[in-house]
């Protein structure tokens, strides 16, 4: 059961994951695997120094994500070059992962720009952690110490509320308490562990609660 995991800024997509992971789900997290392939050493880091030079490298050799952030801030072509180092070594990583896994076993790929770049449909099912745009911005400012104003920015960056509920076959209000995620998650994990297919779509509206 191949299943992507998407939400927008500040939704709580880590804390989904993170309890899809203790249910007994396989977490293939695009973050992590997108830091790995560009590790020190790696073919990855060598292509990226030689794309973009070696003031991209901190002291000890690693890439430095702020310098390569702003060497590609506004600049699609070096952007696109960049994706063009990382994600089809990301691709290849996840697919090893997945292989790996048991026949039975829900694989789920936790990919937080899962809409934007029009993955839903290779998935059986896609997962997304839903909360208004308030709730997120509330977030970011309490929690990360931005200005309203920087995080209603950060989410127009993203995919819509709208567009990502439209690919959704579950959708996980996470606008309660701990428990009540924690439920709602446990409830969708033992439909996807149950389920030979694509499950039925789940809408808020026709949730229990």
């Amino acid at each position: 059961m191949r299943v992507g995991l998407t939400g927008g800024v500040a939704s709580g997509k880590s804390a989904v994951s993170a309890m899809l992971d203790e249910l007994g789900a396989v977490v293939i997290d695009a973050d992590v695997l997108a830091r790995e392939v560009v590790a020190a050493g790696t073919d990855g880091l060598r292509e990226i120094v030689e794309a973009f030079g070696a003031e991209v490298l901190t002291q000890e050799g690693e890439l430095d994500r702020p310098a390569m952030g702003a060497r590609v801030f506004g600049d699609e072509a070096a952007r696109r070059r960049l994706e063009a180092i990382i994600h089809p070594r990301v691709r290849e990583r996840a697919a090893m992962l997945e292989q790996a896994a048991g026949k039975d076993a829900v694989v789920v790929h936790d990919i937080p720009l899962l809409v934007e770049t029009g993955q839903s449909a290779a998935f059986d099912a896609v997962v997304v952690v839903d909360v208004p745009v308030e709730t997120q911005v509330t977030r970011m400012v309490e929690d990360r110490g931005l200005s309203a104003e920087d995080a209603r920015a950060r989410v127009a960056t993203q995919s819509s509320r709208e567009q990502r509920l439209a690919v959704a076959t579950y959708v996980v209000d996470n606008t309660g308490t701990l428990a009540d995620l924690r439920d709602r998650v446990t409830e969708v994990f033992s439909e996807l562990a149950a389920s030979g297919g694509a499950p039925s779509p789940s809408r808020p509206d026709e949730s229990d609660g």
